[in-house]
């Protein structure tokens, strides 16, 4: 769904999953500045948007997801996978309940799998899902805003800022009374600075939620049955995930940044060494530089230096090996 505000001024378009939205709108480190003093906002409008609401919207739920939802509170902001049968992730929502109908907003195009699977769930359960993608757009204020928000506006609060679910006819009304307005590219290098990861940037088809330092944020530990739940409570319990999230400072001398997929390797095993893991979101960050994040083997040594294709990187360990 391409938005209204790629038509202002110096507004480059994303590409890829975020197409529909801007980049940026001209000076990238400008926009990250922005946003980490607080001002500004981030059009979100191509990521979807489902809501639920019934009576039991909260019991159905909690048992679907990963997160403890049975007794959310109104106003109180939670996120929450849903796993395959194995374990591996499929699904990441960014909840909040507003007393009568909990909104989401998920990754741009997941919305219609996503709903698919919630209605075959339905059952005897007081539950309507609906698809609001179409009439909602999910916009950004960072932490430390004190932008208006306007009245009837359902508002998901965190730590990293507030994300309002917005009627989508208000969204270049609300622009010209809150600029500037702030790319992707922006809003990325922010998440990656915060260790943040993003389905399908982070993910694959086997990652579990170990891997990526979701226990207690996205999964709760203390809670009743969900699909998965058993590949969840093993390796909390009896073993490690294969895989551990990093964060990688890379050589700034080099003029591109290594791009999502890019080998990485242990540096002192030269190009030829052995693969143990890879690039998943690159970006520039206005402070650090150019930063990753990576998945790669647990048993690498935190202290190893590595290459990320032909890019020096010093890794700052995310999930303990």
């Amino acid at each position: 769904m391409k938005s209204p505000l790629l038509s202002l001024p110096g507004a480059v378009p994303a590409e890829g999953v975020d197409e529909g939205v801007a980049a940026h709108y001209g000076d990238l480190f400008r926009e990250q500045r922005a946003l980490a003093d607080g001002n500004g906002f981030v059009d979100l409008s191509h990521r979807g948007v489902i809501t639920v609401s019934g009576d039991d919207r909260l019991s159905w739920l909690h048992l679907l997801l990963t997160q403890h939802v049975s007794q959310l509170r109104p106003g109180e902001a939670t996120e929450a996978l849903i796993l395959s049968a194995h374990g591996h992730i499929e699904h990441a929502l960014y909840l909040v309940d507003d007393g009568t109908t909990v909104w989401a907003h998920v990754e741009p195009g997941t919305q219609d799998a996503l709903i698919a699977y919630l209605e075959s769930m339905k059952f005897f359960y007081r539950v309507e899902v609906a698809d609001r993608t179409a009439d909602t757009a999910v916009v950004h204020l960072p932490a430390g805003s004190i932008a208006e928000v306007p009245e009837g506006v359902v508002v998901r609060e965190t730590a990293y800022g507030r994300d309002l679910f917005l009627p989508r006819a208000a969204l270049e009304e609300f622009a010209a009374g809150h600029g500037p307005a702030a790319g992707l590219l922006a809003h990325e290098a922010l998440r990656v600075e915060h260790h943040r990861p993003r389905l399908g940037f982070e993910t694959d088809h086997r990652t579990i939620p170990h891997e990526l330092g979701w226990i207690g944020t996205a999964v709760h530990l203390q809670k009743g049955c969900y699909r998965g739940q058993e590949t969840v409570a093993r390796v909390q319990n009896l073993g490690k995930p294969p895989r551990r999230l990093v964060f990688l400072h890379l050589d700034g001398s080099e003029v591109r940044l290594p791009a999502p997929g890019t080998e990485i390797r242990v540096a002192d095993e030269g190009p030829d060494g052995r693969k143990i893991g890879v690039v998943t979101t690159s970006v520039r960050h206005y402070e650090l530089g150019p930063v990753a994040l990576a998945l790669v083997k647990r048993n690498v040594p935190v202290d190893a230096r590595l290459l990320a294709g032909d890019t020096a990187a010093a890794q700052e360990v995310v999930v303990e090996p």
